[in-house]
C-alpha cells in the first residue's frame, strides 16, 4: 500500500504480519487495522432481499444491504444509514444479530480486511414500490426464496455464509 514513508518519504518502509507498516528510519507506524462493516438480512414474507451489486468489487452479483460503518458510528446506527443510503428505506423493527465473519474487499489496489457483521430483520409485506434504490450503488432490488438462492451468484465469502446462517438458523425453525 505504501512504496514511500508518509512521515519522511524513505522507500525502506515495510509491511510486517499483514497489519503494520513500519519505517526503520523514522520510527513511523501505521495499522492496518480491520474495518468494520454490516449487513441487513432483511426477509419479507419469507423471501431474501438482495440488492444486485452496481460497481466493483463484484459488480453484478447479490449482496444484502449494507456497508462500512464510519467512525464514531455504531454497528446498527452504521447499518440504518446504509439502508436508507441504499433503499431510500430503513426498517422500524429491531434487528437480530445473527453472526460475524472475516472478509476481505479489494478496492483500488487495496485489499481490506473487514469484520462483517449481519443482522436480520423482518419487514412484512416491503416490495420493491416501497425503495428508491440509489442506482450507483445498486442496480436493481431481487426478493429470493431462501431454497433459491444460487450461493454462486453472492458477492463475497460473507454473504454466503451469512445467507447459509439464515437458511441453517431460521429455516430449521420452521
Amino acid at each position: 500500500m505504501f512504496r514511500y514513508c508518509p512521515s519522511c518519504s524513505s522507500t525502506r518502509i515495510t509491511f510486517e504480519n499483514s497489519l503494520i507498516f513500519r519505517c526503520p528510519d523514522c520510527d513511523f507506524l501505521y495499522f492496518h487495522n480491520t474495518a468494520a462493516a454490516a449487513g441487513c438480512i432483511i426477509v419479507s414474507d419469507g423471501r431474501l432481499l438482495f440488492l444486485v451489486r452496481a460497481k466493483e468489487p463484484e459488480a453484478g452479483k447479490l449482496d444484502f444491504p449494507g456497508g462500512f460503518i464510519e467512525p464514531g458510528e455504531g454497528a446498527l446506527e452504521g447499518l440504518l444509514r446504509e439502508c436508507r443510503e441504499e433503499l431510500g428505506w430503513a426498517p422500524e423493527d429491531e434487528f437480530s444479530f445473527l453472526a460475524s465473519f472475516p472478509n476481505t474487499y479489494p478496492y483500488k489496489g487495496i485489499v481490506y480486511a473487514t469484520c462483517d457483521l449481519f443482522f436480520t430483520v423482518s419487514a412484512p409485506g416491503l416490495t420493491e414500490k416501497d425503495l428508491r434504490l440509489d442506482l450507483k450503488e445498486s442496480r436493481e432490488v431481487r426478493f429470493i426464496e431462501p431454497n433459491n438462492i444460487d450461493f454462486g451468484e453472492l458477492a463475497f465469502d460473507s454473504t454466503r455464509r451469512a445467507a447459509g446462517a439464515w437458511k441453517e438458523k431460521y429455516l430449521r425453525a420452521m
